[in-house]
């Protein structure tokens, strides 16, 4: 299990008919291996890096005995479990739903959340796995947020110059999710 203190994470998952794509994202408000909390010792997700960092890691068997130790942390991982479904529930019919423009600019509010940073990597190949789209979709979509003035994307580097604006670019899935964070957790999600 992993509590990443900076950094962001991607869950990708994908059948071995369909391309993969990312289903969530983890940051350091969260924790990847919310299975074990669930008593199931694999995920059906792959967990990929997005933006390095450093990360608290506990053995399976050695978290077993911390929760049985405390119900407070318990309760409050299974808060975040829920947030976790939450934005899974989101991501589903978001990816059927939205369309790349307002989808990009999601997965960008939602990247720079956990970045903590106006700055973060990513690539229009990474972006394109991500979003489980063409890479020529996420370059059209890229290059009319940053028409708009909404970012400037050069070399694999993201500049968010409005937020504002990439929130109004954005589907209503962001701020469902955003919602969800401070319903369940108590806190914004940013």
């Amino acid at each position: 299990m992993y509590f990443p203190l900076s950094g962001y994470l991607s869950l990708v998952y994908g059948q071995p008919d369909t391309p993969k794509m990312e289903i969530g994202m983890v940051g350091s408000e969260g924790f990847v291996g919310s299975q074990l909390l669930l008593g199931v010792p694999t995920a059906p997700w792959q967990v990929v890096v997005q933006g390095s960092g450093m990360a608290a890691r506990i053995t399976a068997a050695d978290f077993g005995r911390c929760l049985g130790a405390s119900q407070p942390l318990r309760s409050v991982l299974e808060r975040y479990v829920a947030v976790l479904m939450a934005q899974f529930s989101i991501a589903a019919p978001c990816l059927r739903f939205h369309d790349i423009f307002q989808r990009l600019a999601r997965w960008l509010l939602m990247t720079q959340d956990r970045a903590g940073s106006e700055q973060f990597e990513s690539t229009h190949e990474y972006l394109s796995y991500m979003l489980g789209v063409r890479r020529a979709g996420v370059t059209e979509a890229a290059g009319e947020l940053q028409r708009r003035g909404a970012i400037v994307y050069e070399r694999g580097v993201v500049r968010v110059l409005d937020r504002g604006l990439l929130e109004t670019s954005s589907c209503s899935c962001y701020a469902a999710d955003c919602a969800s964070y401070e319903a369940v957790l108590g806190v914004p999600a940013r």
